[in-house]
């Protein structure tokens, strides 16, 4: 009975927190589409029962594969601005598809278009020559401090541009140029120190060497120019030596856009310079003989320079690294080229600006790249992760040379006549200067300086350094000192008429011989050319269709000029055809803002 009576313990219950409701199946709340975050359930769960089952379970989905993209940092020096910009002062621009980009090409970059205020009406005045303050006098010679106007520093170059109502797609704004309207040195592409005489043909400066560059560049052909010293090293034949002050030095040649203002030419890779002392030739600054032994340049002596670039299109095959020499240059010369109607993609980024009284087109420059910087001066590279560009770089230039800014043009050279006799080729195999060898100055949080384009001011420029009291004047043509021989042969009036056209031909063939002075005018031409073509660019950009409510007025969709009262002042207002040009910019996504172009200021250097 006792045993009976005993109670029976019961099993501790399981410690299983009741649930409200039961949960839901996994499938309930499987995402829709699968993701990397989100896998697929159904899969999972498969692989779970064949586990189970002893059989072999499916392998994981496959993921696919994420798409590199590269920091912001680099894609803004590498400018992937392709879209317009509605901001304001900056004028950031505004950016397109890397993927799109790089499916278009390196140069298929559309313009940028900055918002700028409408022209005021002293902006269609045709800009004046800076202001000349009487300075010093060299070699018998005036020289002029020039003044009122902005010159190229600190990695943006500048030109003349002036208020044009039929240029209404570009803003109207286009490019110009100011007296005196010939080949000459250019005022805002030389040192500040650089005084020139009234014709800027002629330069001098009395502190340590400074740069003058000319206004024309070359990009291919045969073209000659010539130097006369004015003050420099003293004859020791002459019996009456000038007594005007030092003689100075002198250093003339080539330079392209990257080589500094405040050095002299030859100081880098990007000038090639000959100086007076000892007749010596200079690049990189390295000077070598070229001229006889004891033979140096004097006060009076005439230095003629012959510069000879390949064509454009084979200095392209160089820069895209498709350059064959069995192909393209069998026997060290360029083979002939069928002219054909395509032309260089020239992209010119810039924007209105002003300084004092005048406006100017503002535009990245060209800068120095590591590559080419260590031609003149090596940094050793102790470093045990040495890399492969290293090797490469270690490499003479040459026209397949790994490093684009590091090939050189074949068929180029430079060569030197001193009064009037050949003294032989001073450099030849010069390096090449399109893009991607030339790549334009990064500047600290600014965007919009992009790689990979050509704003058609990239060349080798006839360039002048003086030193001290040195003294130097320029003769572009085409009444030389001494021309050679090929020159005299082709002087004179040229006769058309009955000619054939493989004569013709080969007049402006880039094989012949001419005056810089040329070059000039071929640019002007260029420039005109380049401008409309921005116009129509910026045209379709637009979507190719002018304002339809006033295409039936005799001036079309451009800007009119209408009298403005403002307290009696010489002012005008600009109407686009009496209506709101707010409201005609709202239709194109463009926004007009009110007030002046921003205003640059440059301390005295």
């Amino acid at each position: 009975m006792a045993e009976d009576s005993s109670p029976v313990k019961s099993p501790s219950p399981a410690h299983i927190i009741p649930q409200k409701r039961p949960l839901a199946e996994d499938d309930a709340h499987a995402p829709a589409i699968s993701s990397p975050l989100n896998p697929d359930f159904a899969a999972s769960r498969a692989r779970k029962a064949a586990a189970a089952a002893g059989s072999p379970a499916p392998g994981p989905p496959v993921r696919e594969q994420r798409e590199k993209k590269e920091s912001l940092k680099k894609r803004e020096a590498k400018g992937e601005n392709t879209a317009r910009t509605t901001t304001s002062d900056s004028a950031t621009p505004s950016r397109g598809s890397k993927k799109k980009e790089a499916d278009t090409g390196l140069n298929s970059h559309g313009l940028i278009r900055y918002t700028i205020p409408l022209p005021k009406i002293h902006d269609f005045d045709p800009p004046g020559p800076p202001a000349l303050l009487p300075s010093l006098t060299r070699g018998g010679r005036e020289f002029y401090e020039s003044q009122e106007h902005v010159y190229n520093r600190k990695g943006f170059r500048y030109t003349h541009c002036i208020a044009d109502p039929r240029f209404q797609f570009s803003q109207y704004h286009r490019q110009t140029e100011v007296e005196p309207f010939v080949a000459r040195f250019e005022y805002e592409d030389s040192s500040s120190h650089i005084r020139f005489d009234w014709r800027a043909k002629a330069v001098t400066t009395e502190k340590g060497f400074r740069m003058a560059r000319a206004n024309v560049g070359i990009r291919e052909g045969r073209w000659y120019w010539e130097y006369k010293i004015l003050s420099g090293v003293k004859n020791p034949e002459d019996p009456n030596p000038p007594t005007d002050g030092p003689g100075g030095h002198v250093r003339m040649g080539i330079s392209r856009r990257e080589a500094p203002l405040e050095t002299p030419v030859g100081w880098d890779a990007y000038s090639y310079g000959l100086r007076d002392v000892a007749g010596q030739k200079v690049h990189k600054s390295r000077p070598q003989d070229f001229l006889p032994p004891g033979e140096s340049i004097c006060e009076g002596d005439v230095i003629g320079l012959q510069i000879q670039l390949p064509s454009l299109s084979l200095h392209r095959k160089v820069v895209d690294g498709t350059y064959n020499k069995a192909v393209d240059a069998p026997n060290g010369e360029e083979v002939d080229i069928e002219t054909t109607a395509e032309g260089p993609n020239i992209v010119r980024d810039r924007l209105p600006i002003r300084y004092r009284n005048h406006v100017y087109f503002e535009q990245f420059e060209y800068a120095a790249v590591k590559e080419v910087e260590e031609l003149t001066y090596p940094s050793s590279t102790s470093s045990a992760t040495a890399t492969a560009s290293s090797a490469a770089a270690a490499q003479p230039p040459n026209p397949n040379h790994p490093i684009v800014a590091l090939r050189t043009l074949p068929s180029s050279s430079i060569r030197v006549y001193k009064n009037g006799k050949d003294m032989g080729i001073l450099y030849k195999d010069l390096l090449a200067f399109l893009p991607l060898a030339s790549k334009p100055a990064v500047q600290s949080g600014v965007v919009g300086a992009r790689e990979g384009l050509d704003d058609g001011t990239l060349g080798y420029y006839p360039s002048v350094s003086v030193f001290q009291g040195g003294a130097a004047e320029a003769n572009f043509g085409p009444n030389f000192w001494f021309p050679p021989d090929e020159l005299k042969d082709a002087a004179g009036d040229v006769n058309m008429t009955g000619i054939d056209l493989a004569s013709r031909q080969s007049m402006f063939s880039l094989r012949r011989l001419r005056p810089l002075c040329e070059r000039y005018e071929e640019q002007i031409a260029e420039d005109i050319t380049f401008d409309i073509i921005d116009e129509v660019d910026l045209w379709f950009m637009d979507g190719g269709k002018l304002d339809e409510d006033h295409a039936d007025q005799p001036n079309g969709n451009r800007l009119q000029l209408v009298p403005g009262d403002v307290n009696g002042a010489d002012e005008m207002d600009l109407d686009p055809h009496g209506g709101s040009e707010q409201a005609r910019a709202d239709g194109l996504g463009v926004k007009v803002r009110t007030g002046d172009l921003n205003e640059i200021v440059q301390d005295d250097e």
